[in-house]
């Protein structure tokens, strides 16, 4: 398998990426199968002008396939071009459905490992919530990691169970004791996956009934959605149940378990620390590969097509005289935007996170606008960026006595 770059997909014109290795096996079978030039390297950075927003630090998006183990990764990412910090509003805590499947997983974690009176770590915290949920419900003991973390009422009872750490997790912290080891939505910002589980793997060292808990989204789903608003520069590294435990038995942890949730969109995976031995790929995993292979291809030949779909309905919508505004101001909104390079022809994008509310989309200057908003402005046509939220917004719309067409992505 360790041979050079196999060219079986044609690669998309003006990609100027001269090395093709892949950052999670480092074999340089690696195929290009999709660029996006010129995009914001931040999607959930508050933006407080328009100005601010257009004129935003951009960068590319040039994703290879690795033919080995399965990874996808952005060989044109710089993670010197990012800002971490706290001006990032991620939170997606505001928003009742998901507080429910929040509440619904962290129950799953505590019940099936047993987790009470126990030291949990979370690795990308974001704002606390769900380390807080499971020292709530478990009578935990948590630290949380990550430079972007901000103090908020929502922890509640647990604060003094609850300790942040404003930094990245790095290894001058493999000090700490975990029972439990969570980290969510994290992993497909790290750009190096294989150092960075060989430093989780270091912290656990030889306690061996330490379990690790990764949550990240899943890039079949979005492949063979041809989703390409869930493609954007924050997001360096994809993976698949496959590629996912290559990793993880890579850097000597055993699989316990993998599954799809939150309406297929987030791939989970339980495991814990094995023994030493050699990296085996199992056929199962293989078979993984080769069906990611399939989603790239069912990608490539359809994206492009997608992308034009949606430009004609939405010069159509304006031609037309139609309000269309988005919901959901976060990174797909970002992305779909940018992407199309749609300015004018959406005027605003809604969001029920009151952070984002008065700020402005990244490359796209959109302002984000609450629910409220809505009374006024009476739109014609709300593209629904998330299916999940569907019935949510529904109800929220119907609230206000309003029955625009919902579109859903």
């Amino acid at each position: 398998m360790e041979t050079r770059t196999l060219k079986t997909f044609k690669e998309p014109e003006k990609v100027t990426i001269t090395e093709h290795v892949c950052p999670g096996c480092f074999s340089e079978n690696v195929s290009i199968f999709y660029s996006a030039e010129d995009v914001p390297v931040h999607s959930v950075l508050l933006m407080a002008t328009a100005q601010i927003a257009t004129g935003y630090q951009r960068g590319d998006i040039v994703l290879g396939f690795c033919h080995n183990c399965g990874f996808i990764s952005n060989l044109a990412f710089d993670e010197s071009m990012l800002e971490y910090s706290d001006k990032c509003e991620e939170s997606q805590g505001f928003s009742s459905a998901f507080n429910a499947f929040h509440h619904r997983l962290a129950s799953h974690l505590i019940n099936r490992y047993d987790l009470e009176n126990k030291d949990i770590i979370e690795i990308g915290c974001g704002k606390g919530e769900f380390l807080t949920l499971l020292c709530q419900l478990g009578n935990n003991r948590g630290v949380g990691f990550d430079p972007a973390y901000v103090s908020r009422d929502s922890q509640g009872s647990a604060k003094g169970n609850v300790t942040f750490v404003k930094d990245f997790f790095s290894e001058k912290y493999i000090d700490y004791h975990a029972d439990f080891v969570c980290c969510k939505m994290t992993l497909e910002h790290i750009c190096k996956p294989f150092s960075f589980m060989n430093t989780v793997r270091k912290l656990i060292g030889d306690r061996y009934d330490t379990v690790v808990f990764f949550q990240i989204p899943d890039v079949v789903r979005v492949l063979r959605e041809v989703a390409f608003w869930d493609i954007y520069y924050e997001h360096c590294s994809y993976f698949s149940v496959g590629s996912l435990s290559y990793l993880f038995r890579k850097c000597n942890f055993e699989v316990l378990n993998t599954w799809v949730d939150y309406g297929g969109q987030y791939l989970m995976i339980e495991a814990r620390p094995a023994g030493k031995g050699q990296l085996t790929l199992p056929v199962t995993e293989k078979k993984h590969i080769e069906e990611t292979a399939m989603s790239v291809r069912y990608f490539i030949e359809n994206y492009q097509e997608k992308q034009q779909e949606w430009k004609k309905y939405l010069s159509k919508a304006c031609y037309e005289k139609q309000r269309v505004v988005l919901w959901g101001g976060g990174s797909k909104a970002v992305s779909f935007l940018s992407t199309l390079k749609i300015y004018d022809q959406i005027e605003y994008v809604v969001d029920i996170n009151s952070y984002r509310q008065g700020t402005f989309i990244a490359g796209t200057g959109q302002e984000i606008v609450s629910p409220a908003f809505l009374k006024e402005y009476n739109p014609d046509i709300v593209i629904v960026m998330n299916p999940v939220y569907r019935d949510e917004i529904h109800r929220i719309l119907a609230k206000m006595g309003l029955n625009p067409q919902l579109i859903t992505m």
